[in-house]
């Protein structure tokens, strides 16, 4: 065998080992189905083998499902029909261990999730070490899938439809003592204790049976229309997973049904019903878009798939971040949570101490939820000096400027701080919008200048952009990327334009709203048709956040550059010096496009039906959806013909987790290619027809459209635009 070592003991129980090269995802296999089939049969044949214990020769019993494979699968147009077969044989044999009249024991050594867990549920008692990182979880809904190896049947029947449905719809980590307490294992054990636990178990009940297979059984609290829960969990239910989704996600309603459907029904047409579900959404464009961007593309971006061959690998010893404000103090948090001594540098010694305070309210947070110990959050904030003055620098191998978005205030302590770094320093500048190339002849080295543009708030943010200079070495590009990783951030690199990618697309999602406000669209249809597309924030409540005044500042500093008019933002310039006219800057000021009261919820401010009076006739909620969603996708369209991007994972990747862009899209080029080339092509020519030649498609667009070249080919299609730098 070579993913399972077996071997029986003199207590004549047998052990069945997953070889720890198992990788996460190869328990839903043929091949691994093969092998534990054949254990098991060993095991059932052999009168002298009292039964076994399943466990894992490394430290849990592989995670997860197998994203690449999965994905593999429905790129290459698979159907729901053999989508739905996929996991037919290693389910027989999870049926057979059931079955078979021996008992089986799981023996847990670390983390069960996914189809590890679904591995698990098959036996018929369940030891977990514990140990803190020894969690079990069914996450197949991130993906856009459900579980397909009996995690929506068995673990509704062995603790209840009520308490199995939010682990199932939320897949959240489940700590060893919430899951005895739950019910999802039998026992919590020492790690020295645990297996044996597991064969002394086995060798004590011969006659095991799962209660399902026992005549009789009902599923605890009830199934199906007449359960006393029924309306909570399936109605309810139901009515949430609309309101949460916006109906983009079809897995949440899958997973429901499946579980209503087959609980309902004995175990073997139960996962019939599952493995249906699954087939249809493997076979759909929502998981495939979700496991390329969301896990397949994010992994080899954390895994820093751009990063230069042949540059050694490096590793930031002492970071020093000029500007403790928002953005500074959390870029000097996240380092010092990664063990990085941070020299955080402010104008003022106030200023400082005050950013560092920042990261001891969030240390004081994690202690309180029990995230932390307090020895531990000690540690982490000992790690920040706050100072102002710029010889403390000396010792730092990498730098980050994070001050006001202003050229002059830049150019100042990129040169004040490039006269004491060591020469083999790397110097980053946070900017959103000011191009590298420009701010990089403020230091003496512009070959080891790079752009690193973290996300606000940064310690929740995974997303980092960063930005290659005219004259940034690859050397430099591999240590911005070391240093990205050591912070366990999710990189995209973007070559040198005004407002690179990430930024490009912000200001066109929040131009488009300002365009529409002034045609007199009413605010809370543009607010509501965002959140109903998916977006993560509404337009108005997001420039709300990121404040007016620094928006107005962007724009002046834009036209000052003499950038072209198409990036000057002409609708959204209008209302934001409107606004700052008025004093509504945002939540800071405690009003903008929205009120913010000290207690209560944010809403609307009535005073913009007074500045931009709604239309008698507005716009279908469609409408509205389309033009913010397409005008995105088409400025990052725009993005890779100007090779401002080229890869187009980094563009779905930046679009996603950096600007909240729908997940279910798969990102902005994967929203193209889920359309239609052409058919967004013919939406856009609509749509500039009717608002504006911002919508109008690039000549080399429509070209691309008419030659059939998507954005992300299909499997085994030649990729039409390489990836490169």
């Amino acid at each position: 065998m070579n993913m399972l070592h077996f071997e029986v003991g003199p207590d004549g129980v047998a052990l069945i080992a997953i070889d720890p090269a198992v990788r996460p995802g190869q328990l839903g296999t043929a091949a691994f189905a093969a092998e534990l089939g054949q254990a098991v049969e060993r095991v059932l044949a052999d009168a002298a083998v009292r039964g076994a214990v399943l466990t894992a020769a490394g430290s849990g019993l592989a995670a997860g499902m197998d994203h690449l494979g999965l994905l593999g699968l429905a790129t290459g147009g698979i159907t729901a029909t053999d989508a739905s077969v996929r996991h037919a044989a290693i389910n027989r044999v999870l049926r057979r261990i059931e079955t078979g009249g021996k008992p089986f024991a799981a023996a847990i050594q670390g983390a069960a999730s996914g189809e590890g867990l679904e591995v698990c549920l098959a036996c018929h008692r369940r030891f977990l070490v514990d140990q803190p990182k020894a969690v079990v979880n069914l996450p197949a809904l991130a993906a856009g899938l459900i579980p397909a190896m009996g995690g929506t049947q068995r673990l509704p029947r062995l603790i209840g439809i009520e308490q199995a449905l939010p682990l199932l719809l939320e897949g959240k980590p489940v700590a060893p003592a919430h899951a005895l307490a739950l019910g999802i294992v039998d026992a919590v054990t020492t790690a020295h204790e645990l297996v044996a636990a597991a064969r002394c178990w086995v060798a004590a009940n011969p006659g095991a049976q799962q209660p399902w297979d026992h005549k009789g059984y009902r599923v605890p609290g009830g199934a199906g229309a007449l359960a006393p829960h029924a309306s909570r969990t399936f109605a309810a239910g139901m009515a949430g997973i609309v309101k949460t989704t916006q109906g983009n996600h079809p897995a949440p309603v899958a997973l429901l049904s499946a579980v209503y459907e087959g609980t309902q029904l004995p175990l073997d047409l139960g996962l019939a019903i599952e493995a249906k579900y699954f087939g249809q959404l493997l076979s759909g464009p929502i998981a495939r878009n979700l496991l390329r961007t969301l896990f397949v593309e994010k992994a080899a971006a954390d895994a820093l798939a751009r990063r230069p061959a042949g540059v050694p690998k490096s590793r930031v010893a002492s970071l020093g971040v000029l500007g403790a404000g928002m953005m500074g103090a959390g870029i000097a948090h996240v380092a010092a949570a990664a063990g990085i001594e941070v020299i955080l540098l402010d104008a003022t010694q106030e200023g400082a101490e005050r950013g560092k305070r920042h990261t001891q309210a969030l240390l004081d947070k994690d202690v309180e939820r029990g995230r932390s110990t307090r020895g531990h959050a000690d540690a982490t904030l000992g790690r920040i000096r706050p100072t102002t003055d710029y010889a403390d620098l000396a010792g730092c191998d990498f730098v980050i400027e994070a001050v006001f978005e202003e050229r002059a205030v830049k150019a100042a302590v990129t040169q004040r701080a490039g006269a004491v770094v060591p020469g083999t320093a790397i110097f980053a500048s946070n900017t959103s919008t000011l191009p590298i190339t420009g701010l990089a002849q403020n230091f003496a080295r512009p070959e080891q200048f790079i752009g690193v543009h973290f996300f606000s708030p940064v310690e929740r943010m995974p997303l980092v952009e960063i930005i290659l200079g005219a004259a940034t070495a690859p050397a430099t590009l591999a240590r911005a990327l070391d240093l990205v990783g050591q912070l366990r951030k999710t990189p995209i690199v973007v070559h040198d334009s005004p407002g690179f990618y990430t930024s490009r697309i912000f200001c066109s999602y929040i131009d488009e709203a300002m365009a529409m406000l002034e045609e007199g669209v009413a605010p809370a249809l543009i607010e509501n048709a965002a959140r109903m597309a998916g977006m993560a924030t509404g337009p108005l409540a997001v420039t709300d956040e990121v404040s007016l005044d620094l928006q107005q500042h962007v724009i002046d500093q834009a036209r000052a550059d003499g950038l072209p008019v198409r990036t000057l933002r002409a609708h959204a310039q209008r209302v934001i010096a409107r606004m700052n006219a008025l004093g509504r800057l945002g939540r800071k000021t405690g009003g903008g496009f929205h009120d913010f009261p000290p207690h209560g919820a944010k809403q609307l401010w009535p005073g913009l039906a007074g500045l931009y009076p709604p239309a008698a006739v507005q716009p279908a909620v469609g409408e509205v959806r389309n033009r913010l969603l397409y005008i995105q996708a088409l400025e990052s369209a725009r993005c890779v013909e100007e090779g401002v991007i080229t890869a187009a994972a980094g563009a779905d990747l930046g679009a996603v987790l950096g600007l909240g862009f729908p997940s279910w899209t798969g990102g902005t080029l994967s929203f193209i290619d889920l359309v239609g080339l052409q058919p967004f092509v013919d939406e856009c020519r609509r749509l500039a027809a009717h608002h504006g030649e911002r919508f109008e498609p690039s000549p080399w667009l429509a070209e691309r459209a008419a030659r059939g070249a998507p954005f992300h080919p299909a499997a085994g299609a030649p990729d039409p635009q390489p990836a490169k730098d």
